[in-house]
């Protein structure tokens, strides 16, 4: 059973990890090295030919030295490049996109609560109403320096009295959407 914290709202269930990632070959270091020397000699084969063609003339470990430090540029740029964006299907978000996201699940599962807790007010008062006074007080806390209970007559002041009534009227019914409404305009304004 949920107590309706924070920690319920913000957590996602435990699934299992996807399985599903490719697995990536090792490759020598040594045939690592060998790919990007020949790459580095061709380059530089090319260059020095193409230059020697126009007339011109240039050293051969010059033109050698500049591709090689290309090389080891585009090396560091391909380390430091953020990892690749998540394959999609082709029907768009796929299931695992969804149940990877843990706001956009959060978000759901509390419009589930709060549809249910519009037709049962006992639900209300269990899920909805601790969570709301959760968040109060966290507000308060970070914009004012108080709580409800540190310094009710201040909080009292800045939530307003539809709010603080329905924060401290367990036994009260369940709120329409306008009242809701009422209550996040308030905190926000906090």
């Amino acid at each position: 059973m949920s107590d309706g914290g924070l920690d319920d709202l913000f957590s996602a269930p435990d699934e299992p990890a996807d399985q599903s990632e490719p697995v990536t070959r090792q490759r020598s270091r040594a045939m690592w090295a060998l790919r990007n020397l020949l790459l580095v000699a061709a380059l530089t084969v090319v260059t020095v030919a193409a230059i020697r063609y126009s007339g011109n003339q240039v050293s051969v470990l010059l033109v050698a030295a500049f591709y090689a430090g290309l090389r080891l540029v585009v090396l560091a740029v391909q380390e430091v490049a953020p990892p690749a964006l998540p394959k999609r299907r082709a029907g768009g978000a796929g299931k695992e996109d969804t149940a990877s996201d843990s706001l956009r699940a959060a978000v759901r599962r509390w419009e589930r609560n709060l549809d249910r807790a519009h037709a049962d007010a006992d639900l209300y008062a269990r899920n909805v109403l601790p969570v709301l006074a959760e968040l109060t007080d966290e507000r308060l806390r970070l914009r004012h320096g108080i709580t409800r209970a540190s310094d009710p007559r201040r909080a009292r002041e800045l939530l307003g009295d539809p709010l603080w009534a329905a924060l401290h009227d367990p036994g009260r019914r369940a709120a329409k959407a306008s009242e809701l409404e009422t209550y996040v305009t308030a905190l926000e304004r906090l």
